[in-house]
């Protein structure tokens, strides 16, 4: 938000406020101040000069050669401007100047002509865009005034970079209340003399048929217009702004937009189809809309129009359209004065790539109060300086009016909070400075009606942030905060997301964090059925792009989408997890369930890098994966509720995205607590994997509910282990977790512990059949076991698994 102090003082006075003072004290006021700039410095050396004689250049047809006054003597001036004339008063610059653009002025002989200075135009002082002419300057101005003093250009802008919550502050009008508020000074309005609305004498109509996406929409009609360019005053503003001054008519209604926080717009009511403004937004057939940029610009189905008798006039709250224009033939205009839902205005001004100083304003939201209020103050500005005449007719759609918010207030609560002492009347004092209304002695409370255009304002804590900013935060004596010793309560879901953390990192794994939203199209590549629970999916109400639309119900997509980008950047040897939430939609209206997951996934070399010569080359499948599982089950030290914990294949639901082969629930009892398994090859090749990818999911909850065993000391076993390995040819649709379970069930003495070192199958292993190799440790805790002992219990073990 950009404004000059000028501006600002005809709200309330800041004359003897330093423009540095001012700028500090909004930025402790929550307005921070990005820039204060002092306008036209450089132009105090430029001066008012008359054109006493003009005659023609001896040597050129199209310069002219002046005698020109400067209040000290008479120069000669050679000039090209189409409109210099005797008796003119205009900008000098002599010799010795530098003007805005770096061009130094010098004395020159202009075909063979002398020249003591130039005559200036306003685009070359930088004061606006017209270039047709030399300055044409009041006649009743004094010759020789340095040009800042002759048209009172000593000023200084002020930029503040507003937060989203304080949309009253886009405008002069919101500035000035904050400077009323912490200065004590009068908040002063212009003054209006124009006949209030009567929506009995119309000659138009107005039709809202979306109310929720325009809350309010007001217009009048203005007759005998005269288009021609607006004053200086007028373009002075508009020009230290950044904004260009094009008209009277236009320019009024961003005059006005940077006054009061409310965009205006002027349609050429003669171009207005069979007299009708219609808010509506496209219908069949209306694919397409040219601004008043001249582009052509595609309408989404959502998109808010104003529209006439026939068809689109504007896009609302962003831009014109062409065949509404305002044009130097315009006579008869109707201004628009809305109200716009602002998630509708910054979705189409995102889509269209159409941002603007109206669509900044509505997207922040703009107070349906300030909607009339805005739109008489820009007809006074054009019965005054463009001719017009103004009607009692007009209208006002407002059908769901709101009404102000009131709140409670307790002085206590502010003393307690702020650390300081205020009496009740100290308070409603500082809100009263901010036009809140306040009522009550403040026993126990203060009843505080909050103002329209303070939409940031909801709760008690709100006043007292309000409170504390008006008192000045650094007036606010630092205290010791009195601190509750007490612990909190132990977050257990924590703890563990904590510890598996740890486990996975410790594995080797790396943490990816991934957005909660996701795209729909993730779904259909796992090829979820349609009666899949993750399949009820919570959808955004604005997303930022059609890849971020949903929530996720899983998060299995998002790390083959990790996969998928990090192969693309050469980098195939991949191991990730992920612990976040996923949510679940019920029922419509009603909040998602959100449930914690744990997902893990692996890929490419088992151990990328630097390795023993006899791991090189070996790449990772499942077992990988289920020894991470192993890993979390030990460090944790789960147990199932009843029976032990158990791998056992998946029987049902695993078509959709899991290879049947490799496909076993972690369970317990007859609970699933995850999955585990390698992905199918049609899913990895909709994610763009050309290899394969094993995984691991899990919901945290219940591997919370899972009670853990109790630590037991150990002594170091005195005795030494022996190894014995044993490979046998199995058919591929018998899980290896079956030939662990046939030797552990059997609780053979000495037995120690059972585990899977690989599984292969291949060349030359027949087709059907692979080759599972397990290692069996053997001890004895009174005696060492020779070979003998350990190779008779070896040969029972694998007979029983021959048999």
């Amino acid at each position: 938000m950009k404004f000059t102090l000028s501006w600002l003082s005809t709200f309330v006075s800041v004359d003897d406020l330093a423009s540095d003072a001012l700028a500090e004290k909004l930025t402790m006021l929550g307005l921070e101040v990005d820039a204060v700039t002092p306008l036209y410095q450089g132009l105090e050396k430029i001066i008012t000069a008359r054109v006493m004689e003009v005659g023609k250049h001896p040597n050129a047809d199209r310069l002219t050669l002046c005698q020109v006054d400067t209040g000290e003597e008479i120069i000669p001036i050679v000039c090209g401007a189409p409109n210099v004339r005797q008796g003119l008063v205009t900008a000098l610059a002599r010799p010795g100047v530098r003007l805005p653009d770096g061009m130094k002025i010098k004395k020159a002989k202009v075909r063979g002509e002398q020249s003591l200075g130039m005559l200036c135009s306003a685009r070359e002082l930088g004061l606006s865009e017209d270039h047709s002419g030399i300055m044409e300057l009041d006649d009743t101005l004094s010759i020789g005034l340095p040009l800042t003093k002759a048209l009172d250009l000593a000023d200084t802008m002020i930029e503040v970079d507003l937060t989203p919550n304080r949309p009253d502050c886009a405008s002069v009008l919101g500035i000035a209340r904050e400077v009323a508020g912490f200065t004590g000074r009068v908040l002063r309005l212009p003054v209006q003399n124009v006949p209030a609305l009567d929506s009995s004498d119309v000659e138009f109509s107005v039709t809202v048929e979306n109310p929720a996406l325009c809350p309010r929409y007001a217009a009048r009609k203005l007759t005998g217009v005269s288009i021609g360019p607006s004053p200086w005053w007028m373009q002075r503003q508009l020009l230290a702004v950044g904004m260009r001054p094009i008209n009277n008519i236009v320019d009024i209604t961003n005059f006005v937009m940077l006054e009061y926080g409310q965009p205006l717009h002027a349609f050429d009511f003669k171009k207005l189809r069979q007299g009708e403004i219609i808010v509506r937004c496209p219908r069949k057939g209306e694919k397409s809309f040219v601004t008043l940029d001249g582009n052509e610009r595609m309408l989404a189905d959502d998109t808010l129009m104003i529209c006439d008798g026939e068809g689109p006039v504007a896009v609302a709250g962003v831009m014109g359209g062409m065949d509404s224009e305002v044009t130097e033939q315009t006579t008869e205009v109707l201004l628009e004065s809305a109200c716009f839902d602002p998630v509708s205005i910054r979705r189409t001004a995102r889509r269209l790539n159409l941002p603007s100083e109206a669509s900044y304003r509505f997207e922040r939201g703009v107070d349906p109060n300030v909607t009339l209020l805005a739109m008489q103050r820009a007809v006074q500005l054009m019965v005054e300086l463009a001719g017009a005449e103004v009607s009692r007719g007009g209208v006002d759609e407002y059908p769901g009016k709101k009404e102000l918010l009131a709140l409670e207030l307790r002085p206590a609560r502010v003393c307690d909070l702020l650390g300081i002492q205020l009496s009740s009347d100290e308070i409603a004092a500082y809100l009263r400075a901010i036009n809140f209304e306040v009522t009550g002695t403040g026993d126990p409370a203060l009843h505080v009606v909050v103002p329209s255009f303070r939409p940031d304002v909801e709760r008690e804590i709100d006043l007292i942030e309000e409170i504390a900013r008006l008192f000045g935060y650094n007036e606010i004596p630092t205290t010791m905060p009195s601190i509750d010793m007490a612990y909190p309560p132990r977050d257990e879901l924590r703890e563990l997301r904590m510890e598996v953390s740890s486990v996975c990192t410790g594995e080797g794994f790396y943490e990816a964090i991934n957005y909660s939203f996701v795209d729909e199209k993730h779904l259909d590549h796992m090829g979820l059925a349609v009666d899949d629970q993750r399949r009820q999916v919570t959808r955004l109400l604005n997303p930022l792009t059609e890849e971020q639309a949903v929530m996720r119900t899983m998060l299995l997509p998002g790390l083959l989408e990790n996969i998928c980008r990090n192969i693309n950047y050469q980098q195939p040897d991949i191991k990730l997890f992920e612990i976040g939430k996923i949510f679940i939609q019920q029922e419509s209206g009603v909040q998602p369930l959100e449930r914690y997951q744990l997902c893990a996934v692996c890929t490419g070399t088992r151990y990328p890098g630097s390795t023993p010569i006899h791991f090189s080359g070996q790449q990772a499948d499942f077992l990988d994966i289920k020894g991470l599982v192993e890993s979390i089950i030990d460090a944790l030290y789960l147990q199932g509720s009843t029976c032990p914990l158990d791998f056992i294949p998946v029987t049902v639901g695993c078509q959709s995205y899991m290879e049947p082969v490799f496909a076993v629930s972690l369970v317990d009892g007859d609970k699933e607590i995850g999955r585990i398994g390698r992905i199918k090859k049609d899913v990895l090749s909709a994610m763009g994997i050309k290899q394969p990818v094993y995984f691991f999911e899990c919901d945290l909850h219940l591997l919370q509910d899972l009670p853990r065993k109790q630590k037991q000391f150990v002594a170091i076993p005195r005795f030494p282990m022996v190894k014995r390995d044993i490979a046998l040819l199995v058919p591929e649709q018998v899980p290896a977790g079956e030939l662990l379970e046939s030797i552990r069930s059997r609780r053979t003495e000495h037995v120690e512990s059972v585990d899977i070192f690989d599984v292969y199958s291949g060349k030359p292993i027949e087709e059907g059949m692979k080759s599972v190799a397990l290692s069996v440790t053997y001890r004895s805790r009174k005696k060492t076991l020779d070979d003998v002992t350990v190779d008779r219990i070896h040969e029972k073990i694998v007979n029983s698994l021959m048999a």
